[in-house]
């Protein structure tokens, strides 16, 4: 092992870019933020507003409620904010007949799939949806429709035990946060069961998702360890890490922040690659940093994939003349 004039082992950081908040987190932390700044708190949030405890605890000590349901809220005129992850048809139909102050923080490129999904319902398809049960983005999305016209997938195996009602008559969406790679192979597995089926115009996982991974497989086999800063719920953070190990970093782990880094496991390292999930805030990435910089004399190189320049508005609520 190299040692630093300052006794210190020599470490070579593979830095990833993109990596952290993408735009559709930015806008909604920003929505957050911005109804706390016009009405003060409280300012109630249906589930975590992104997947990240730093970011909700932030939120949490400004004046942010956060509820499960709509149900745990008292009625109110305070804003009620539905997270990125976009809700059921249900969750605003209930807002209305509380007569919340409702503000939809989805991220537009979930709004998109929504979107997607009611016009295949409307030309009469059935709709797969491939996705992770149980997350809010799924929830969300198989809530825009009723219960028979969405049909969950999740594996290539669960493409096998679909029996459609028209095999003809198919179309499909998908979460935004998946790994691209697992997608592709779903996919091309229903479109051999089902040639007729007809899928997005452009596809459902987001820029972001598919940028993070990019960088991810440029360096994941150069590395002898992936650190992944990211919450254990957020999808695209977790499927960074799946996507390091499958591209050969001998050893991928996701951490929340620079407490959980695992020091014994980096023992051996001579170079290893760090990145953030979408929702994961830089100022983790740099206690990371800092904490790696204290153990070893770190020598950081950025690998860029791609240039993101993507920008949403806040919700119209917020905007301009319709906030004052």
């Amino acid at each position: 092992m190299t040692v630093s004039d300052q006794g210190k082992p020599v470490l070579k950081v593979l830095l990833c870019s993109p990596r952290g908040f993408c735009a559709g987190v930015v806008r909604a932390i920003d929505t957050v933020e911005r109804a706390l700044e016009l009405h003060g708190p409280p300012v109630y949030v249906r589930h975590e507003i992104v997947h990240n405890r730093h970011v909700v605890e932030s939120l949490r000590a400004k004046g942010a409620v956060f509820v499960e349901s709509l149900a745990e809220i008292p009625d109110t005129a305070a804003p009620v904010v539905f997270s990125a992850h976009g809700v059921p048809r249900s969750v605003p139909e209930e807002a209305r007949r509380r007569n919340f102050f409702a503000i939809d923080a989805t991220c537009p490129l979930v709004t998109k799939v929504h979107r997607e999904a009611e016009i295949h319902h409307k030309r009469g398809r059935e709709i797969v949806l491939i996705g992770h049960a149980g997350h809010p983005e799924v929830v969300g999305t198989m809530g825009q429709l009723s219960k028979d016209a969405i049909h969950l997938i999740q594996t290539r195996e669960d493409v096998d035990a679909f029996t459609p009602r028209d095999p003809q008559n198919l179309a499909y969406v998908t979460q935004t946060t998946l790994s691209v790679d697992d997608t592709a192979e779903i996919v091309e597995a229903l479109k051999v069961r089902f040639p007729a089926i007809v899928g997005p115009h452009k596809e459902d996982i987001c820029y972001a998702t598919t940028n993070r991974q990019e960088a991810v497989k440029r360096i994941a086999a150069s590395v002898d360890a992936m650190i992944v800063v990211g919450s254990p719920n957020s999808s695209n953070s977790q499927r960074l890490r799946e996507v390091a190990e499958r591209c050969g970093a001998p050893y991928a782990t996701l951490v929340q922040r620079a407490a959980d880094i695992d020091w014994e496991r980096l023992a051996d390292a001579r170079q290893i690659g760090v990145t953030a999930g979408a929702s994961a805030p830089e100022v983790l990435v740099e206690e990371v940093l800092d904490a790696l910089a204290a153990r070893y004399a770190i020598e950081v190189q950025i690998v860029n994939a791609v240039q993101e320049d993507v920008f949403f508005p806040l919700p119209r609520p917020l905007r301009g003349e319709a906030a004052e």
